[in-house]
């Protein structure tokens, strides 16, 4: 293992706050000397008291020990980003009614934070619309009604009672869940009520043609995680199909004796796709207007566990590692680069030909607390990092010339409209897409690289919109906007008529939770696109000043298919209950993940994917990254992971770059 701390010779320092063609002269990375917030005082400092669709503007002021004020950026958050929409400087916009928790935090090492509690009195119901999945009703079908609630402000609720009634009884009953129940034949109306506007839904119900009911599969025998197909047909005395006829489909079944008293074994939604967590038998029955069928499916473990083999690390254990990248250069060896996060502007080369023996052999220090992110060029000569905290408070982006990794070179920076920061970057076909300052994404032209110049810009309206994060495949950006979801762009795929200095709104994907912190689509080989959607979620805080707590963190990765990408849909997920999802990778059927304290994730993407991934048997290895050196010690803490000619390579926050490789799983006699 190379192990490896500051202050060696091969250190290279530039000063990107001046002039490259004064000579690159050498300055120091930002004092820790500096002032930091220890405290901040908001304003209003009581409870706030809003009805929906009301605004206010919320201040805050950083003090550092001594009570003196630090002049340092303060963003402003909330804890439900779409109930209360809340801007970086503090403007607060109600949306749904509830009480929520807004945090003033400084924007510095201290990370000093406080927050006020807001309660929001809902809008006035304006419509309440009714939706049953049939039209007409055979007699003996039972089908749920939902109830679509909006409210003066144009918002969707769900925090409010609905009730239901039948006009008719006789004709039809509902309980009180929305379950209707179709009786005899006869018109009939159900009705919606709440907040004191109702809605209706009309129906007839006719006489049961159905004589025959059968229920088919796409598979009898699978694994744990493949999904099946299955298909009800109701056919009339004459043989003809009957149309317009609800299927019910519930499950029964024999899972193995390990799945007692833990997650259901299997499942199956309304539209008939089963999936299995545990190996069993398993009976779906189709439940149809007075009509039963049954189809019996046999689930064996998916059986996809592979060894997991530490290869190497190139060890960081004196300040905190972020993103990673690792390409093949064009003298045909392998590197590496890594940046840092809360530091002093590192940002640092490897060679890893040899995984298990990553060599640093060169770095770079700009005037920066944070190179969060790095990205190369797909030609592997043109390196780019992100800045943020410079001493200066001009941040934006470094473009380097990395053809020879031994020997990096700084062609230019820039910083024009950037100064607010630049968290992520991504590089595509000679144009740079950089995050500003959380809010939108800059397309910046690096044809020429000693001359960036900005061509483009994307920022969404909605209020209180953010961006985390933006990956490009075929000309289509995507990028990750918290609450917004997902915004896939046009960006030079030509299908919206985009280009980097046009980016045209292809549309967007919602995922459940509003916590979208970054995206990867993937093309699946059975012709489905999927979208992987990852939370990025700290409820239990987040220690930034290294000592010996160990970070934990939460969310998941959520899979949109987009195979249609008029509806898109969230069919699956994959979570790891004791950790929190963060940047990842897809390749051939596998998944990447790293997952914070979780570690690195290896995970089978192969064929349909519905449900938990972590309950299918789908995941091959993982490995969690114990250092006894790190910056706060044995607690792992991963970042970003690439796969790369074979290996697996990943960083960890508290302890630098790590090289692993899959191996088959080793037999026992």
């Amino acid at each position: 293992m190379t192990r490896w701390k500051d202050g060696k010779t091969m250190t290279k320092v530039y000063a990107v706050a001046l002039s490259i063609a004064a000579g690159m002269a050498i300055a120091a990375p930002i004092s820790a000397q500096q002032p930091v917030s220890a405290r901040v005082e908001m304003a209003p400092a009581t409870t706030v008291n809003l009805t929906a669709g009301d605004s206010i503007r919320l201040t805050a002021v950083a003090y550092d020990s001594a009570g003196r004020r630090v002049d340092v950026p303060i963003r402003f958050f909330s804890s439900n980003r779409r109930a209360l929409l809340v801007s970086r400087e503090g403007v607060v916009i109600a949306q749904l009614g509830g009480t929520y928790r807004v945090v003033a935090m400084a924007r510095d090492a201290g990370r000093a934070r406080a927050s006020v509690t807001v309660n929001v009195e809902g809008a006035p119901i304006a419509e309440v619309a009714v939706q049953v999945p049939v039209g007409r009703m055979i007699v003996g079908t039972s089908v749920r009604a939902e109830a679509k609630v909006t409210d003066r402000a144009g918002l969707m609720r769900d925090d409010v009672e609905v009730r239901w009634s039948s006009g008719v009884p006789r004709v039809a009953t509902i309980d009180r869940y929305g379950q209707i129940t179709a009786l005899s034949e006869g018109r009939v109306t159900i009705i919606a009520s709440a907040g004191g506007v109702t809605g209706e839904y009309r129906s007839e119900v006719v006489a049961n043609p159905i004589r025959t009911f059968t229920l088919s599969a796409s598979a009898d025998s699978v694994r744990t995680g493949d999904v099946v197909h299955l298909s009800a047909e109701a056919l009339d005395a004459r043989g003809r199909v009957v149309d317009g006829v609800h299927v019910t489909y519930v499950l029964a079944g024999r899972p193995e004796p390990s799945a007692v008293a833990q997650f259901p074994a299997a499942e199956v939604d309304d539209r008939g796709r089963f999936v299995a967590y545990k190996g069993g038998e398993f009976t779906v029955v189709a439940i149809g207007p007075g009509q039963v069928a049954r189809r019996t499916i046999l689930v064996t473990p998916r059986d996809v566990t592979q060894r997991i083999e530490l290869l190497g690390q190139g060890a960081v254990n004196d300040k905190h590692t972020s993103d990673l990248w690792v390409w093949e250069g064009v003298d045909g060896r392998d590197y590496a680069l890594t940046g840092t996060w809360g530091a002093g502007g590192q940002a640092y080369f490897w060679d890893v030909t040899d995984p298990s023996s990553p060599s640093l052999i060169d770095s770079v220090v700009v005037d920066a607390r944070t190179v969060n992110d790095v990205k190369v060029s797909e030609d592997g000569r043109i390196c780019v990092i992100s800045r943020e905290g410079a001493s200066n408070r001009r941040n934006g982006l470094v473009i380097l010339d990395c053809s020879n990794p031994r020997d990096v070179q700084i062609l230019a920076t820039f910083d024009d409209g950037l100064t607010g920061g630049v968290h992520n970057v991504f590089v595509y076909r000679n144009h740079v897409y950089a995050v500003n300052n959380g809010r939108k994404y800059d397309v910046i032209s690096i044809e020429d690289p000693r001359n960036p110049r900005r061509v483009g810009v994307f920022e969404l309206d909605t209020p209180g919109h953010g961006v985390h994060d933006v990956w490009i495949v075929d000309g289509i950006a995507y990028s990750s906007n918290w609450a917004d979801g997902t915004v896939m762009v046009d960006v030079g795929n030509g299908i919206a008529g985009g280009s980097p200095s046009h980016p045209v709104e292809i549309g967007r994907i919602q995922a459940y939770g509003g916590r979208n912190h970054a995206a990867f689509p993937y093309r699946s080989p059975t012709g489905r696109t999927y979208v992987f959607m990852g939370d990025e979620i700290f409820p239990y805080g987040l220690n930034v000043a290294g000592g010996s707590t160990p970070n934990r963190a939460a969310g998941y990765i959520h899979i949109i298919d987009v195979t249609d990408p008029e509806h898109p849909e969230e069919v699956a997920r994959y979570e790891v209950p004791e950790a929190g999802s963060h940047n990842f990778w897809i390749e051939d059927d596998k998944l990447y993940a790293a997952f914070y304290n979780g570690g690195l994730r290896v995970v089978d993407i192969a064929g349909e994917l519905k449900g938990n991934l972590y309950y299918q048997g789908r995941e091959i290895a993982q490995f969690i990254p114990y250092d006894p050196n790190g910056y706060v010690a044995n607690a792992p803490f991963t970042w970003a992971s690439q796969p790369h000619k074979g290996y697996i390579f990943f960083s960890d926050w508290n302890s630098g770059l790590w090289a692993v490789q899959l191996n088959p799983p080793t037999l026992t006699p």
